[in-house]
């Protein structure tokens, strides 16, 4: 399974953005979709966090401003971002956790997009 992220640009502080990860390949399952952001080379942290059964979960920098979403028809998911400050500038990864069509696990990453915001 491949996720393709997109969305990420340069825009405004207190402008929106939304970003898209687009899951391709045989999927059985989905039990839970992400977004990071990159904190390090080789490090991410969790921005938003969506379970299968509709839980989610954000940090709180990001409360209130950002949503995770699915469109299950297309096994797509976003995050929309409101309120964007310059403080959100990063690369942001998706992430999906689950089990593929061939009943191996699942834990696929879309490569990053990144988001810039000027003040």
């Amino acid at each position: 399974v491949q996720l393709q992220a997109s969305g990420g640009g340069v825009v405004q502080a207190g402008a929106s953005r939304r970003l898209s990860c687009a899951a391709s390949g045989s999927i059985y399952s989905i039990t839970e979709m992400g977004w990071y952001r990159q904190v390090a080379r080789d490090e991410v942290d969790l921005v938003a966090l969506l379970k299968s059964e509709g839980t989610t979960k954000y940090v709180d920098s990001v409360k209130g401003r950002f949503t995770i979403s699915r469109d299950t028809s297309e096994n797509t998911f976003y995050l929309q971002m409101n309120n964007l400050n310059p403080r959100d500038t990063d690369n942001y990864y998706c992430n999906m956790w689950g089990m593929s069509g061939n009943g191996s696990p699942l834990n696929s990453w879309g490569q990053g997009t990144l988001v810039t915001v000027s003040s």
